[in-house]
């Protein structure tokens, strides 16, 4: 049954392996879900998409090879007490002894025959289609083999088929990120190379040296592989950039974690002749613009992160900041940085429709060369595209 199923996924053009699979499968055997579709979902999708822009095509093959399988197909060998919820109506044992099943073509004939013969909406009863009643048709009420219609979602697990329009919420390219999606997308711009102290073994130089030794084992070993990339980032903080701090706490944190040669600086709107550190003494503790483009060699990948959301004054004339008086304008600081690490690229939490609203972000965008990109999952995926480059 499931291996169809694979197969669905990869006419869906769903990345899907057979290491994946198995994942599955060994999830299933050792009983993380029983019983429900909707747990199966869940499950399926943990195990068998990689990256969150593939859910749409998953939940169209999850559809199209699942259609028509209600809860009640996988729960017949399930204890009863196991599967019983909290109820809406409840109704004593006595009650729902008197409500035999009818069986499937009886049912079937009598749900065709009420669609044909109700005109408006009905509440409560025992024939009608309708809610919380003990009719075979309908939905939050009892009947020991219905037909679930219009349910959020099953409450007694013993309909015999599920006409519901099942809907899975898509996501694409312009979803706003967490911190997982995020590390996902980091993930494309790491260079691996192998530093420190040699702690791993080394089988292939092992076997050669053994072999040249006479048989003699002569284990060999070399360092860990790490992230060589290193990286600048620079965050826009304050004011408008208030609106998109938990966007950029996520960012922050997730390259922290994918990067190991790390430096972040703050500035506000614009890049100036100072930066800092620490918000909380930006003014008393501030770091020289020209020191920075002295410290760090052009092997250093550059990452601006901020709205670019403010007056075209302060990115084109000297005295334009809102908090000091610059002597030379940020688009002049702006290019030395780029001088210095051309591999660089500029994040945008903003909307990209609300774009052209701004012309600060038209300006920033000519300096930065049109390799300003959203803060989405796409913009963030181009992005390290245009850094690796």
């Amino acid at each position: 049954m499931l291996i169809d199923f694979f197969y669905t996924l990869k006419q869906a053009q769903v990345p899907v392996s057979i290491r994946e699979f198995l994942d599955l499968l060994g999830g299933l055997k050792a009983r993380v879900v029983m019983g429900s579709v909707d747990d199966f979902y869940q499950l399926a999708r943990c195990c068998l998409v990689k990256d969150e822009r593939h859910y749409d095509r998953f939940d169209q093959a999850f559809s199209y090879y699942f259609r028509g399988i209600s809860n009640d197909q996988l729960d017949k060998e399930i204890p009863e007490d196991w599967l019983r919820k909290q109820i809406e109506k409840f109704l004593s044992e006595e009650e729902k002894k008197k409500m035999e099943s009818i069986g499937w073509d009886e049912l079937m004939q009598r749900l065709k025959q009420r669609l044909e013969e109700q005109k408006e909406r009905h509440q409560g009863g025992n024939k009608w289609i309708g809610t919380g009643g003990t009719s075979p048709f309908g939905a939050y009420g009892f009947n020991p083999e219905g037909v679930r219609i219009g349910q959020d979602e099953s409450r007694h697990r013993r309909a015999v088929k599920v006409w519901d329009k099942r809907e899975f919420k898509n996501l694409d390219d312009s979803v706003e990120l967490g911190t997982r999606n995020m590390k996902v997308a980091l993930r494309k711009l790491r260079r691996f190379a192998r530093s420190g102290s040699s702690e791993i073994l080394d089988l292939d130089s092992t076997i050669k040296a053994t072999a040249n030794n006479a048989g003699w084992l002569d284990i060999k070993m070399t360092p860990k592989r790490h992230n060589n990339v290193k990286v600048l980032l620079f965050f826009d903080i304050g004011g408008s950039m208030d609106d998109h701090i938990r966007t950029c706490e996520a960012l922050f944190s997730a390259c922290r974690t994918e990067f190991r040669h790390l430096e972040y600086f703050y500035f506000h709107n614009c890049v100036y002749e100072s930066v800092w550190k620490d918000n909380s003494r930006r003014n008393d503790d501030k770091i020289s613009t020209e020191d920075l483009l002295h410290t760090y060699g052009e092997d250093y990948r550059l990452i601006f992160v901020g709205d670019a959301t403010m007056s075209p004054y302060e990115i084109s004339y000297p005295g334009g900041s809102v908090e000091h008086w610059n002597e030379q304008p940020g688009e002049v600081w702006m290019k030395r940085l780029l001088a210095n690490w051309p591999k660089a690229v500029w994040l945008n939490p903003q909307p990209v429709e609300q774009w052209q609203w701004h012309h600060s972000i038209s300006q920033l965008q000519q300096i930065m060369e049109k390799k300003m990109f959203p803060l989405t999952l796409g913009g963030l995926d181009n992005a390290m595209r245009e850094l690796n480059r």
